[in-house]
């Protein structure tokens, strides 16, 4: 084991480090609020306006470090492993006016040894100063800890000296009994998937919905110009008539109507968009429930003009109607030919 670090310094480099981090998320255009203007300890009134703080703790194995990335999903930002000690200083750095509206979540646990035992005099301390906080307290039975433990072959934090892991926990539980009890919700994952953790979380913190909660991005691309490795779903819309053949619309796009009623109005571009919908309206509650929070939806053709510029858009717009956040793009349309820049030396025409 390594020499042991004064406290003092300890505290001093993690306070640094966590109003570096505020800092930098307060202001992405590096400029970072004034880190000296943050009230000190004994400065702090009470603050009645002061962010929302969730601390997490509980079991080791238990899920704490799954619930701090649900509620940074949320929007939280979020901190582990943070000393107690700790706590109001983060607070007052979240505070400034320049951080802006922020929640906040920490994980603490007895991985912080010696700082952990100032968890009660802390949450009294924020109690008094009128600072809102919501402890969650993640729990699981012996076995379930124990097969966890023997899956990830990780040291329990506490077994030192030829200390078994089952030793371990019971050492952990008595020593967090005190916390559990003043927990405002105690999570057993002891039978618990992590989507449904999600869920649990999620119901308690958001008041928006899981489906509010998945940003779903569409995208129109050309084939020509590269497949997209970071889609999720790839579409590929070639197989429908190309409305580069038509003179009159070869220098159009799918945003244009002439170009968009020649793609939708077909029989072929309807009989797939039946199916098309009809497959979305199964797999996005699915990807609902598996607690996805991203999904990037990309269609094809063969420049990336016409056909797919047109089904992008039509698919944006049935999931919206669905109730989907929706956002769509269309990577290829730049390199598009337009009125100005008429090719008539291409020897091998192709959907622009």
């Amino acid at each position: 084991m390594g020499k042991k670090t004064d406290s003092p310094n300890v505290a001093s480099d993690v306070t640094s480090d966590v109003a570096l981090s505020l800092a930098e998320a307060a202001d992405p255009l590096n400029e970072p609020a004034n880190i000296a203007d943050a009230p000190s300890f004994d400065e702090l009134p009470n603050l009645t306006n002061a962010p929302s703080l969730v601390i997490i703790t509980g079991m080791s194995g238990a899920g704490r470090t799954v619930a701090m990335h649900i509620l940074e999903d949320l929007g939280y930002f979020c901190i582990d492993n943070l000393p107690p000690s700790l706590l109001i200083d983060l607070v007052s750095l979240a505070s400034l006016p320049s951080s802006g509206e922020r929640r906040l979540a920490v994980v603490c646990d007895l991985r912080a040894k010696e700082f952990f035992s100032a968890l009660n005099g802390e949450l009294i301390h924020l109690q008094d100063r009128g600072i809102p906080y919501t402890i969650i307290f993640l729990d699981a039975n012996e076995e379930t800890l124990l097969n966890r433990f023997k899956e990830s072959r990780r040291r329990h934090p506490l077994c030192e000296d030829a200390m078994t892991i089952a030793e371990g926990i019971a050492a952990e539980r008595e020593m967090l009994a005190s916390v559990r009890e003043t927990a405002n919700y105690v999570i057993d994952t002891s039978k618990k998937e992590a989507r449904e953790l999600r869920r649990e979380i999620h119901g308690i913190f958001s008041q928006k919905s899981e489906q509010d909660e998945l940003h779903v991005a569409v995208f129109s691309f050309g084939f020509k110009y590269s497949s997209p490795y970071e889609a999720d779903i790839v579409i590929d819309v070639r197989f429908l008539p190309n409305p580069y053949y038509e003179l009159a619309l070869r220098k159009k796009t799918g945003l244009d109507d002439e170009v968009r009623d020649f793609v939708l109005d077909r029989e072929e571009t309807q009989e797939f968009l039946q199916s098309w919908r009809s497959l979305l309206k199964v797999i996005m509650p699915g990807y609902v429930a598996e607690g996805k929070r991203y999904l990037s939806i990309g269609i094809g053709c063969t420049g990336g003009q016409h056909r797919s510029v047109a089904l992008a858009e039509e698919t944006s717009a049935f999931l919206g109607e669905l109730g989907y956040q929706v956002a769509v793009t269309h990577r290829d349309l730049p390199l598009a030919e337009t009125l100005e820049e008429l090719a008539v030396t291409d020897d091998e025409p192709g959907d622009k």
